[in-house]
């Protein structure tokens, strides 16, 4: 036993392309998703710390880092699909657990398994780096949607995508980094002359206007 199996598997994640079986412009795979998340984390996770807020720095970037490692077990499932039904997320994270602690058990080394273990599992939780995590994740998903639709893709997943991310992204508007994310990023993704402009204009409005509802109705 040792960690040949391990490094060997990193190449295979270059293999899992995201969102299979809908034509796309420009193909993404898993490992270069979790390169990209992880450095969208690291700037948000700057944001934060500029605002005077502690950020553990080791947790962030192995939270970022692993995310998606699992997936090298059952591949990538659709957004959409994955949240429609919270009973089936749940399953699939079961069965991700799962064969992610039997592949620890039987290659990873014993001193390393105990780390591996807490490496792999959900990093989406509730602390700080949990959060920037669920951020980094949504905003790197609402780029790869918008090169779909701003190269004129006519599959509406794509949208529907960059709903739900966008969407997710607003639950943590709480953020430091999530509100500067809204204030000094996102107008300059949208911005600009491309296939369905208007449309994502009036789908992000109506997406910013409903979140600033129901935090008026909260308060």
């Amino acid at each position: 036993m040792g960690m040949h199996e391990y490094f060997k598997s990193l190449s295979d994640l270059e293999k899992i392309n995201r969102c299979p079986g809908k034509f796309k412009y420009e193909e993404h795979s898993v490992a270069a998703h979790s390169f990209k998340v992880t450095q969208i984390a690291q700037f948000l996770g700057t944001v934060e710390e500029q605002a005077g807020n502690a950020v553990d720095w080791r947790s962030l970037y192995e939270k970022a880092l692993n995310h998606d490692y699992t997936e090298i077990f059952i591949g990538d499932i659709k957004t959409p699909v994955k949240y429609a039904d919270p009973y089936l997320r749940e399953r699939l994270a079961t069965v991700e657990e799962s064969m992610a602690y039997h592949f620890i058990q039987q290659e990873i080394p014993e001193p390393f398994q105990d780390i591996y273990q807490e490496r792999f599992k959900e990093g989406k939780d509730d602390s700080l780096e949990g959060k920037i995590l669920s951020v980094a994740d949504k905003v790197d998903l609402l780029y790869e949607s918008f090169g779909e639709i701003q190269k004129g893709n006519p599959e509406p997943l794509f949208t529907e995508i960059y709903k739900e991310s966008l969407g997710t992204i607003l639950e943590f508007q709480s953020l430091t980094c999530v509100q500067y994310f809204l204030k000094e990023i996102l107008p300059d993704l949208i911005r600009g002359e491309f296939t369905n402009q208007a449309e994502l204009e009036r789908i992000t409005s109506q997406l910013l206007s409903e979140r600033d509802t129901e935090q008026t109705f909260a308060k």
